[in-house]
């Protein structure tokens, strides 16, 4: 029988939003909603992060010593055991994917443990970080990632699953990601041919289509050096805008590609990617259309206050992700 979830959500580490309220608004229209409280580190030395040809050239016999591929925080508690064969209950090793200004230790606190705890192979990486911009929540001084151009951090992510299926011997990968990081798999499916590798793809609250944040992004115009300070900063917060070149790219192509069950998991409350409604994905695609399941929170716990980073962290939302990991047993939908 699988193990209930936490009965009460942690609460995620960080809430802040960037400093100036200017910033703050621009940018958490276009973010993908993990830990902020951003500060550049003056004094900090970057550190390197491996590449995947760094990393295959060096990867020893041992599997426990394998080089994750940008492997620049800690692992959150569960994740990363370079020496887990998955079970025949659950074939498919988990590879969890962050949001935008987030890191895989923060954002991945409660699921990569419950998973672990289900008896899954579950993996994180940290993608699209820029030396020098650090994430000081909670004391610490964590690097966040996220930034760099979404097509740049899909190819990363796609280093890093072969990194696990050659590390598990699994033909096959699912993909669990929380909003830039629910988003960026599918152009890895689209564009770099992970659709061969990938059974599932479970995204909470994902930037499918890009953000309008209730309309405030249509303010970048009137306010563009700001607006480009940001940019600069945050390639991935350009390409999530509604109407960018990466969204135009995307949609140049249907939403979903055959062979991948996609589960969207999203919150009426989401203040991030709005409106909540344009993350849905559309499986139609005539003969071999992937199966596709757009979730509400809400429509299983009416209660839920959970918004765009608490749906990371919130029972109900986790209990889908579950479910939707393992179709074949699952269980109904506890209200937290």
């Amino acid at each position: 029988m699988r193990t209930p979830l936490l009965r009460s959500a942690a609460r995620p580490l960080r809430r802040r939003l960037l400093g100036s309220a200017g910033a703050a608004l621009l940018a958490g229209a276009l973010l993908a909603g993990g830990p902020a409280g951003v500060a550049r580190a003056a004094d900090a030395t970057p550190t390197a992060i491996p590449t995947a040809s760094a990393a295959a050239a060096s990867v020893p016999a041992a599997a426990g010593e394998l080089p994750p591929d940008g492997d620049t925080v800690a692992s959150p508690p569960g994740a990363n055991d370079w020496n887990c064969r998955p079970s025949a209950a659950h074939p498919n090793p988990v590879v969890l994917v962050h949001g935008t200004f987030a890191n895989r230790y923060e954002n991945w606190l409660v699921l990569s443990p419950l998973l672990k705890s289900l008896g899954y192979c579950v993996f994180a990486l940290d993608y699209g970080t820029v030396p020098g911009i650090t994430s000081s929540g909670s004391g610490l001084l964590l690097p966040i990632g996220g930034l760099a151009p979404v097509t740049d951090s899909a190819a990363q992510l796609g280093r890093f699953v072969d990194l696990v299926r050659g590390a598990t011997g699994a033909a096959e990968v699912d993909l669990v990601g929380h909003s830039q990081g629910g988003m960026l798999p599918n152009y890895y499916l689209k564009f770099l041919g992970g659709a061969a590798k990938v059974g599932k793809l479970v995204a909470l609250a994902p930037s499918n289509h890009g953000t309008t944040l209730d309309g405030i992004t249509n303010l970048a115009p009137y306010f563009p050096r700001v607006a480009e300070l940001i940019y600069t900063a945050c390639a991935a917060c350009r390409d999530q805008a509604v109407g960018s070149d990466f969204n135009r790219r995307m949609a140049t192509r249907p939403d979903t590609v055959p062979g991948v069950r996609y589960t969207v998991i999203s919150t009426v409350y989401d203040e991030v990617v709005t409106p909540y409604r344009s993350q849905f994905l559309d499986g139609a695609g005539g003969a071999g259309a992937a199966a596709v399941d757009n979730e509400v929170v809400q429509a299983h716990c009416p209660l839920s206050l959970a918004e765009h980073v608490a749906v990371a962290f919130a029972p109900t939302a986790l209990h889908l992700v579950t479910n939707a990991l393992d179709p074949a047993h699952a269980t109904p939908v506890l209200c937290g």
